[in-house]
């Protein structure tokens, strides 16, 4: 189920493009005082890892989706289950001794476990307490790397899969920190866990490193990193349509930039400028030339036709100050709350969302996407994010016997929708975090202060999008949306091959990003972009280069 609260968790993700992330000079494990990160990097083929996966089992009795799902885009469901069942026998924590996990969250903290009901209902149904260190979703890398780097990790450790790309010599990491989960999951053996059964396969090739499979992962539902946002019921207060082009879209913000009534069109908005202008994005932005060689987006000319588009929003007053000043700027509030942003640039999750924590006190809002168009004509181009959205690793050196509670506790945590679990855990105590309505569970304002996705970001689901009783339109309108966008997403060089990039191009990648946006916020020169590209090759670039040529499937070469 799409996690209730995603709001811009989601964005960060699955599409983080260097954004909030700290750049770091050194990567985590690294010997000695090195100023330049080592490690040259390397590819893994996954269609050669398959004798290491759990064997695929469907849950039985599962609830039949309302609508279908083009995969990868996960099935809808518009309708509450009228009966819940138990997914799980007995309570899955035996040892009674305390569980440490890191996570997440965007936003206000939520409240630790003496002064959360929710935690502790769900702590009750596990039988041995989870104890979680909340971080700061935007700064969470500095944490993740500092982690690392001291070798000091909680018994579960969430890692976004978009910070799997960035952390230099992760995979080395790997060996020192983690248990192995091979022998635990791999064919039969995840019977003891049928709810990680039911994961598809693809997400587990992901889950493994350095030929073993090291983690849980948690299988995403929407295959689209980025969305762009609309306020439609603003366009509609003023007769206007929501735009179908890049011209549409430019003269539409102009129309409602309004300063003196502290409305501006847009958020920063640049990895949608750079998708309108169909700019390569796999494998976080390259893409195969003519000859067959590996190509990076910032050497293209649709980068550079973006970088102009984006700069000029920037010039031109459109984007909010708040979000051009600072980027702790809450966007989602001035978007979803405030009316101050029109647009917004975001994960699929902050969607459903927004919209039900503040229609509560705007019941005229009407958060909606806009299609994906091409400004250079032909077909949109849709970057594509079906990888996990996080994997759960389990700290080495716990005993078997705690390893199997971990894992139990995970799978009691990975209850799909219709069960009793999912409903603690997506929506808390009855009476207290939701009330009971004809279509199931609506969340109170207890449940938006204390449920912040705790286990859901320990675990993992089978993929499904709703149901939503406070908000109907939801599942119809994001699976029209999905189902029409599906059918352009962009097709990966590399697809099938894991890479753990050099480590000089993973530290390298956030500094360049801030280079450039400094350029589109006016603080340097277009004249530099090709003093920045340069530096970028010198920088790891060349590097990963060559690492993507030489581990290009044959089929693609």
């Amino acid at each position: 189920m799409t996690h209730p609260d995603p709001g811009s968790s989601r964005r960060r993700f699955l599409g983080l493009m260097g954004l909030g992330v700290a750049a770091t000079t050194a990567g985590p494990l690294l010997a000695g005082c090195s100023e330049k990160p080592a490690g040259s990097g390397g590819a893994q083929q996954l269609d050669a890892v398959s004798d290491l996966l759990p064997t695929h089992k469907d849950l039985t009795g599962g609830v039949k989706p309302d609508i279908v799902g083009t995969r990868p885009v996960a099935d809808g469901y518009t309708s509450y289950p009228a009966t819940l069942v138990d997914a799980v026998s007995g309570k899955p924590g035996t040892s009674g001794k305390q569980v440490t996990a890191m996570t997440p969250a965007w936003g206000a903290a939520p409240p630790g476990i003496a002064q959360s009901a929710y935690l502790q209902a769900v702590n009750a149904e596990l039988g041995t307490p989870v104890t979680f260190t909340i971080q700061d979703g935007v700064t969470y890398a500095d944490k993740l790397n500092a982690m690392l780097s001291a070798r000091d990790v909680p018994e579960l450790l969430c890692v976004p899969g978009w910070e799997v790309e960035k952390i230099p010599r992760f995979a080395e990491a790997i060996k020192v920190l983690f248990e192995d989960l091979t022998d635990h999951l791999r064919g039969d053996a995840v019977d003891a866990y049928p709810m990680l059964a039911s994961f598809p396969t693809g997400a587990w090739r992901e889950a493994v490193w350095n030929e073993r499979l090291v983690s849980v992962p948690n299988p995403t539902d929407s295959p689209f990193p980025w969305v762009l946002f609309t306020r439609k019921d603003l366009l509609d207060a003023r007769g206007l349509a929501v735009p179908s082009n890049l011209d549409d879209l430019l003269t539409v913000a102009k129309q409602v930039t309004d300063p003196a009534r502290k409305v501006w069109a847009f958020d920063d908005v640049f990895a949608m400028i750079q998708m309108f202008h169909r700019v390569p994005a796999s494998k976080q932005g390259w893409r195969l030339r003519s000859d067959g060689t590996p190509e990076f987006k910032y050497e293209t000319p649709e980068f550079r036709q973006a970088l102009e588009v984006m700069a000029r929003i920037y010039s031109d007053g459109l984007v909010h100050p708040d979000v051009v000043a600072s980027r702790g700027a809450d966007a989602k509030q001035l978007f979803a709350k405030n009316g101050a942003i029109v647009f917004k640039q975001d994960g699929m999750g902050m969607w459903q969302g927004a919209q039900a924590e503040h229609q509560k006190t705007n019941p005229t809002l009407n958060i909606q996407a806009v299609p994906v168009f091409s400004a250079t004509g032909g077909d949109p181009l849709v970057w594509r994010a079906d990888k996990p959205i996080s994997y759960t690793f389990v700290r080495k050196g716990l005993g078997k016997d705690r390893v199997q509670e971990l894992l139990r506790i995970i799978n009691w945590c990975s209850a799909p929708l219709g069960s009793q679990e999912a409903q603690l855990r997506d929506f808390g105590v009855e009476g207290r975090h939701h009330t009971r309505s004809p279509n199931g569970p609506v969340k109170t304002d207890l449940a938006f202060k204390e449920i912040a996705n705790q286990y859901f970001f320990i675990s993992g689901r089978n993929p499904t999008i709703g149901p939503f009783p406070d908000t109907p339109r939801y599942v119809p309108d994001v699976l029209t949306y999905s189902n029409q966008m599906v059918r352009f997403l962009e097709k990966d060089p590399w697809d099938g091959v894991k890479l753990e990039m050099p480590a000089a191009y993973k530290a390298n990648q956030v500094p360049t990003e801030d280079k450039f946006t400094d350029l589109l916020r006016g603080r340097r020169p277009m004249s530099d972009v090709d003093a920045i590209v340069a530096e970028w090759k010198a920088g790891g670039g060349e590097e990963a280069r060559k690492l993507l040529a030489d581990s290009l499937p044959k089929a693609a070469r």
